[in-house]
This record gives structure tokens, C-alpha cells and sequence, in this order.
């Protein structure tokens, strides 16, 4: 598989930027996946691989003899996913529900092989869902309303982008930092190394 394309389906642009910390050289290709549809009713942990492995799979026939990548990030408290808030009010509310206490961020990792390859290594999908623990900070409205105001909370699952103003609210993690932004380094890396990708 070294010499073989990596494809990643997805249209974030810090998964993208975090997967050039890795693998410089890879093709990007948007899914088309019904992500409400999928996560309704099901465990985080469980709707967070199927996401990503029907990323994955969305975009591999357009590319024979490629590894897919596909991923999705969820933002889990108390069991409950959330998804990316639909205006500002929304965001305020949802990042009030998580001040003073903690929640999951999990992220489904899915490899699989383009249509007619064996991509090197991989036999079948081989998926894994990375968990860190994020303990906000107490927030009022005010606070919270003057991060939304800074424009990075609407196409962020659970309203905050750690890597920006967010880390402002975030008083600690236990768990990979890379994850809560979009895509865990560290077990990719290592999924990848496992199907024979030399990284370093």
C-alpha cells in the first residue's frame, strides 16, 4: 500500500490539515452521507464509526487502487450527540449546557479500499473510534455569547473549536488534543503503519 493513493472523504478543513501532518501528499473527495439519519437512535460510539465508515465507502468507487479514509467527530454529553447549531442562539445554549462539567468528543477513524483494490494490507474496513474527555470551564451568557460572536462556533459540532478562541473555555483533557479537533494523529498513524505506510 505504500505506493498506492491515500483518498480522504471529507470536506473539513482541519481534518485536512491535520492529515498533511502525516501524509503530505493524499487526494481529497467530499461524501455525500445522510449524517441525522444515521445517528438518530444509536450508542455515539457506534454512530461515530458507521459515519465514518459510510464516508468511506460513499466516495470509493470513484477511486480503484486507493486507501479511503473516512472520519466523523461527535460531540457527546451525557450520552446525547451534539450536531452543529443551527444559528447563534443555538450555539449559546448548546455551549451553556457544557459549562462546568465534562463531555466526550469521539472520532470514527474508517480505512477501506477503493473499488477493485486490495489497497495493499487491508482485507476488509478497519475502523476504530477514538474518545477524549473535555472539561469546559464555567461560562455565563455573556462569555459565551462574546465566543460565539467570534464566528467559530456554527460549523463546529458542539459549537467550539479547541484550536481558536475555544481553548479559552476548555480547562483541560484527558485524552488526545488532535482528536478534539478533528482527527486522533496518533491512532491514525497508526492504523495506517499497520497496512505497511512507513510515516517515519
Amino acid at each position: 500500500m505504500v505506493n498506492e493513493r491515500l483518498v480522504l472523504a471529507s470536506r473539513s478543513p482541519r481534518r485536512r490539515e491535520l492529515l498533511a501532518r502525516l501524509v503530505p501528499d493524499y487526494v481529497c473527495d467530499t461524501p455525500d452521507v445522510d449524517e441525522d439519519g444515521i445517528v438518530a437512535g444509536m450508542d455515539p460510539a457506534a454512530a461515530a464509526s458507521r459515519l465514518a465508515l459510510e464516508k468511506a465507502l460513499a466516495v470509493a468507487p470513484r477511486h480503484p487502487g486507493a486507501l479511503i479514509l473516512g472520519c466523523d467527530t461527535l460531540v457527546v454529553r451525557d450520552g446525547v450527540c451534539l450536531g452543529k447549531p443551527r444559528d447563534t442562539q443555538e450555539a449559546i445554549d448548546m455551549l451553556l449546557s457544557l459549562s462546568d462539567r465534562a463531555h466526550d468528543v469521539m472520532t470514527g477513524i474508517a480505512l477501506v479500499a477503493g473499488s477493485g483494490a486490495g489497497a495493499g494490507a487491508l482485507q476488509g474496513p478497519l475502523v476504530a473510534v477514538e474518545t477524549t474527555r473535555v472539561f469546559f470551564a464555567k461560562l455565563d451568557y455573556s462569555r459565551a455569547a462574546a465566543y460565539v460572536a467570534r464566528g467559530e462556533s456554527l460549523d463546529k459540532a458542539g459549537a467550539y473549536g479547541i484550536q481558536g478562541f475555544g481553548s479559552l473555555l476548555v480547562r483541560r483533557i484527558e485524552g488526545c488534543y488532535f482528536n478534539v479537533v478533528g482527527l486522533p494523529l496518533h491512532r491514525l498513524g497508526a492504523m495506517l503503519e499497520r497496512l505497511g505506510m512507513k510515516l517515519l
